[in-house]
């Protein structure tokens, strides 16, 4: 099954995510298919950029967002 999750980046206390296509089964900071956009939730506001045309294309062919990523998604305005 293939997810879009967050993939954890920065140093130790200052988390910086990068938002990326992958497969269930791959740890979370491993392998990858694609990255479709970031999030740095450090920031105040924290701040998003996606990639609105590969996220799309990714959801109409199956993959399945997480909790936080689909709450990216529905601030970027990205609906399923």
């Amino acid at each position: 099954m293939v997810k879009i999750r967050l993939r954890r980046m920065g140093q130790k206390k200052a988390p910086f995510y990068r938002i990326v296509v992958a497969d269930s089964r791959s740890p979370r900071d491993g392998r990858f298919i694609e990255e479709i956009g970031t999030y740095d939730p450090t920031k105040d506001p924290s701040e998003f950029h996606v990639n609105e045309e590969l996220a799309k294309k990714w959801l109409a062919s199956g993959a399945q967002p997480t909790e936080m990523v689909g709450k990216i998604f529905k601030a970027a305005g990205i609906e399923k």
